[in-house]
């Protein structure tokens, strides 16, 4: 009941992503006019996440899930009637906008309830539960297109998974009133300290409220009583995430760049992301062992420094295999931080009402992921592509000081 909604949901959205810019063509949308409308997925994601905090304040994790669920539904059956790019484009939105109001209220929920010594490898399965379906999405509607030759094959199997992750919310067990009466039993007190307390100075006084500080505040309230945490900690955070966006334009415009084939690169860019994928759990038993900054700071080093070599191979004999090698490291060093942006959110959120901040903190981590292929694809519009690629790097190398300067440390601890 904790996974499985957000696998399904991932994966009907899996499924329909790569479809988008044929579905806009198909409307007579030029490659450019496409790509606005498979942006609209993005833009619905970053505009949903503080609505959806003022939502799942008001109404609960569960509720929020449902509403966001048919919501989403709602816009997906729009995809088989849609006559004209406005309303293509409108679904779209729909569909990242229902997208932010379901995994925050899913987050809000293990920020509130999961205890903080297995809290990362907790949401570092939800983030593997939601990489998992969008990963195996794209190959289901492959599958759907090759037996059907039909693009409305894939729309109703997202209809079909959407309808199924709304029945299984609304009619499975809910593990919040579980969670709730488990709660009321007293625990052993954990080693590990307050769960909203962060004990690292002056550097990060203030980043965090005692628990019940913000139970009834609203989205706005919190966030100027989180100001600090949001400019400093979510600013680093937007890096991270910029990073982890910069790697789905930057490698397959580099294999272009040094004149390899699309099954190449296609099969270059799958290894990375597999071995992305094979880490997510191992991430999580890292900052529950060690501490969060123990993911991170090898995570962002290894991305800056990749990047940066990266930009420097462009006229290298042994490009390609330059490519390949970084391609490689990009993955690993992205793998190392699944889980990191809910984790740390969930650090830092107050535990009563964490909905409201997590609105904000997911905004600025979606800000940055919408940013970076924005900053990439301008500066390589008029410098050579090695020193957008670099400006990825060095973007990391900023993000890195700063959870190094702002991270709060528990216990000695990152």
């Amino acid at each position: 009941m904790i996974y499985g909604p957000t696998l399904l949901f991932a994966l009907g959205q899996g499924a329909i992503i790569p479809l988008i810019p044929t579905m806009a063509t198909g409307l007579g949308a030029d490659l450019a006019t496409s790509g606005l409308v498979a942006s609209a997925l993005v833009v619905g994601q970053l505009g949903g996440n503080i609505p959806a905090g003022w939502l799942v304040a008001r109404v609960g994790e569960r509720l929020a899930m449902v509403i966001s669920g048919v919501l989403a539904l709602i816009g997906a059956v729009m995809l088989p009637f849609a006559t004209s790019i406005t309303v293509l484009t409108l679904a779209v939105f729909i569909n990242g906008f229902c997208a932010a109001a379901f995994g925050l209220a899913r987050h809000s929920f293990m920020a509130t309830h999961v205890p903080f010594h297995f809290r990362a490898r907790a949401l570092a399965l939800l983030g593997g539960s939601y990489r998992f379906g969008m990963f195996l999405g794209p190959f289901v509607g492959a599958l759907l297109l090759v037996s059907s030759l039909q693009a409305a094959a894939v729309i109703w199997f997202l209809i079909a998974c959407l309808a199924a992750t709304v029945l299984l919310v609304w009619l499975g067990p809910d593990p919040e009133r579980e969670f709730v009466a488990g709660e009321r039993t007293p625990a052993p007190r954990q080693a590990a300290g307050p769960e909203n307390t962060a004990v690292n100075g002056p550097a990060t006084a203030g980043m965090s409220l005692p628990d019940g500080a913000g139970a009834r505040e609203g989205v706005f309230r919190t966030m100027v009583r989180f100001r600090g945490v949001l400019a400093r900690l979510g600013l680093a955070a937007s890096t991270l995430s910029a990073l982890r966006a910069a790697r789905q334009v930057v490698l397959p415009l580099w294999g272009v760049a040094i004149g390899l084939d699309a099954q190449t690169i296609s099969l270059v860019v799958g290894i990375s992301g597999a071995l992305d994928f094979a880490l997510f759990y191992a991430s999580g038993q890292v900052m529950d062992r060690f501490g969060r900054l123990w993911a991170v700071v090898p995570s962002m080093l290894m991305m800056s420094s990749a990047f940066l070599m990266l930009a420097l191979t462009l006229d290298w004999h042994s490009a390609t295999g330059w490519f390949v090698a970084l391609s490689a490291v990009i993955g690993v060093a992205n793998g190392l931080s699944s889980g990191l942006l809910l984790t740390l959110g969930a650090d830092l959120a107050p535990k009563q009402n964490p909905a409201p901040f997590l609105g904000s903190w997911r905004t600025l981590t979606s800000a940055g992921a919408a940013a970076a292929p924005l900053i990439f694809s301008a500066m390589a519009a008029v410098a050579p592509i090695g020193v957008a690629t670099a400006a990825m790097g060095v973007i990391g190398l900023f993000g890195t000081w700063g959870f190094l300067r702002w991270m709060p440390r528990r216990g000695g601890r990152g």
